[in-house]
């Protein structure tokens, strides 16, 4: 298993000020903002699921 991946910047402002919260797994804090955001992988998406223009799933 490869290390966990970090954030490249902030989704808020888009400093790259970024450290790891002490409130867990995948919690960072942004110095330029101060906000606190939190990361989770959900999963990986099945084989040949597309989107239609109108939005909704293709199969």
């Amino acid at each position: 298993m490869s290390e966990r991946a970090a954030p490249f910047y902030c989704p808020y402002c888009g400093d790259e000020d970024l450290r790891p919260s002490e409130q867990g797994h995948g919690a960072w804090e942004c110095a330029s903002c101060s906000r606190a955001f939190h990361l989770k992988f959900l999963g990986l998406l099945a084989r040949g699921v597309r989107r239609n223009d109108d939005g909704g799933d293709a199969i």
